[in-house]
């Protein structure tokens, strides 16, 4: 029985360090290979002991497929590839293959150069694993091999990010890595058409969160930050580099025109321009406004952020700040956040999700005493607002998505395990489709029933045609034919069609029953009681008195015979085609009841 096999090493029922392997036809792809934001140990990276068990990773994997930039999607490619030892291909959108390398370079400043970790790795190593990059176009079929192939669907959250269908024959997985169904000031909805796959792998991460309009949300943004800058406050906005970063500016940047505001807004890192850079690069990937009127005005050139430096943190007076990274783990957001938490006229806004271990995490639950490096701890005066404006789908956008691919199951990857029950049962109440949540590490295995394609001749169609009956998705019809097989293809042609291909004499089986009638009268005699009996019930058919003496009913012939026996008794010959099984039995069940008395 042809099975799919789906195992998460990473996301399962978490987020964070997103890796996913699934097993179709007899192919292996490993989905995402991320890391953890949380943890600075092994538990960082996925178990990719779980694939070396069994021999070399190249010899057991197919391809890896990377969904979008995020480091908790890619963050461990460099690991993965270059140093448990992975050599096949790896496929990912243009705009990710060019930003990856960015994020995974930054990644290893702070852990290497400002942590000093050893065991990770380098510079060369990231390029090398680059190398090993195949880049893929939206909507463009790519064959990995002879059987196995993929295909890329638009998926909004970031630039570039895509979700993947991964096909071996007639059985489909879809995985939509993160995803957004709702455009925003940068980028369209995630898109997917009727795929129907056997299986929909799907992120969950807000599965019980149906978000307000987003308009509110932007107002109550502005409206937070106007507020601290007039009272002489500063405000941190922690964002990973590309995403909402370019979101909230295009946001800022319009508000500040139309108010004539002067507090100074500044971008952390010089990560900035490259990013900006990008989008203006891909642009095709943005949405339609910005395509539209990018020649008039880029709207990723600003005129009110600038570059930030390290002095300006202390610098007195209202300001706007992003800094990077966007959970507070590390890097510049947590340095300036160490300066400000004291101050209460200060402000920190999350604008996304936060995984748990991070410092974002811990003040959004309401901690408000930290402890830092070195035993020192941290009292946080300043006000902690969250304001998601996460580009992941929320719950209505989950089940939009699912409506949209019909699949025949779905998995849930990359959430909380009880918001992801929530959803899981709302998705098998509502589309009746079998949902599942492995943990890291659990193995869920999906039976696949084969469809097998069958052409069909155009000569059967037109006859079907014919009937005046209309081809109706919804209501299946039974095609009456001949299955012919050749070279391992098969066709539907109707039996005349089989014969002359075959070079076939046709035969004609028939079903005869005996049918005993009580009757002193000759043979003929029986035969015209039999014929005026059938007229007067059958009045829809067509009723026929041979001249040999048989009687007709469409295709079913009767004759009369005498018994050997019992001259009282005559018997009936009922004989009919397969078509006619359902009138051969019924009149035979009338014929057993006897012929009326004559007058």
């Amino acid at each position: 029985m042809p099975e799919i096999r789906v195992t998460p090493l990473g996301a399962g029922q978490d987020v964070g360090r997103s890796c996913i392997l699934v097993s179709i036809a007899g192919k292996n792809v490993m989905l995402d290979c991320g890391m953890h934001m949380g943890f600075s140990d092994d538990r960082r990276f996925p178990d990719f002991s779980y694939i070396t068990r069994s021999g070399r990773l190249t010899d057991f994997l197919d391809c890896v497929i990377i969904s979008h930039f995020h480091l908790d999607h890619c963050g461990a490619l460099p690991y993965f590839s270059e140093m448990v030892g992975y050599d096949g291909p790896i496929y990912m959108t243009q705009p990710t293959q060019a930003i990856c390398p960015i994020l995974l370079e930054d990644y290893r400043k702070i852990a290497v150069d400002k942590k000093g970790e050893a065991r990770f790795f380098t510079s060369q190593m990231i390029k090398d694993c680059m190398k090993k990059v195949v880049a893929v176009h939206l909507h463009q079929t790519v064959q990995v091999d002879d059987e196995l192939e993929i295909k890329a669907y638009y998926a909004g959250h970031v630039l570039g990010a895509a979700m993947f269908q991964i096909k071996v024959g007639s059985e489909s997985v879809v995985y939509t890595g993160d995803y957004n169904m709702t455009p925003d000031r940068h980028l369209g909805a995630a898109w997917i058409d009727k795929c129907r796959p056997n299986l929909l792998i799907t992120e969950s991460t807000y599965a019980t969160t149906i978000r307000d309009s987003k308009r509110c949300r932007e107002r109550d943004f502005l409206k937070k930050v106007h507020e601290t800058v007039e009272r002489g406050g500063k405000v941190l906005i922690p964002v990973f580099a590309l995403g909402r970063a370019q979101e909230l500016c295009i946001l800022l940047e319009t508000f500040w025109e139309r108010v004539g505001l002067k507090a100074p807004i500044y971008f952390s890192t010089g990560l900035t321009e490259k990013a900006n850079h990008y989008y203006k690069l891909f642009i095709p990937w943005t949405n339609q406004k910005i395509r539209k009127t990018f020649v008039q005005r880029n709207m990723f050139e600003f005129k009110h952020i600038k570059a930030f430096d390290r002095a300006f943190a202390d610098s007195p007076g209202p300001m706007v700040v992003f800094a990077t990274p966007g959970m507070l783990h590390a890097g510049q957001s947590l340095q300036i956040f160490r300066k400000w938490a004291g101050n209460e006229k200060n402000m920190v806004i999350m604008p996304g999700y936060c995984v748990q271990g991070t410092v974002g995490h811990k003040i959004l639950s309401g901690q408000r005493k930290l402890e830092m490096e070195g035993r020192q701890v941290l009292e946080v005066k300043m006000q902690v607002e969250y304001m998601s404006f996460s580009a992941h789908a929320d719950a209505k956008g989950i089940m939009q998505l699912v409506g949209q691919a019909e699949p025949e199951n779905v998995l849930l990857v990359h959430g909380e395990a009880k918001k992801m029950e929530f959803l899981k049962q709302k998705i098998e109440q509502e589309f009746r489709v079998s949902c599942y949540m492995p943990a890291n590490g659990e193995t869920v295995t999906l039976p696949t029933s084969p469809s097998i394609p069958v052409g069909i001749s155009l000569g059967l169609l037109k006859r079907e045609m014919a009937q005046g009956l209309l081809p109706d998705a919804k209501k299946p019809r039974l095609l009456h034919g001949t299955l012919i097989m050749k070279d391992s293809n098969f066709r539907l042609v109707s039996s005349e069609q089989a014969l002359k291909e075959l070079g076939l004499a046709e035969h004609q089986l028939r079903f005869t029953c005996r049918v005993h009638l009580h009757d002193t009268r000759k043979e003929q005699e029986t035969a015209v009681r039999v014929y005026s009996h059938l007229k007067s019930v059958l009045k829809d058919h067509c009723v026929q008195h041979l001249p040999d003496g048989s009687v007709t009913v469409e295709s079913i012939l009767i004759q009369a015979a005498a018994h050997s026996e019992d001259p009282g008794t005559k018997v009936l010959l009922v004989s009919w085609t397969y078509q006619d099984e359902e009138l051969g039995s019924y009149l035979t069940s009338l014929l057993k009841k006897g012929l009326p008395q004559a007058s």
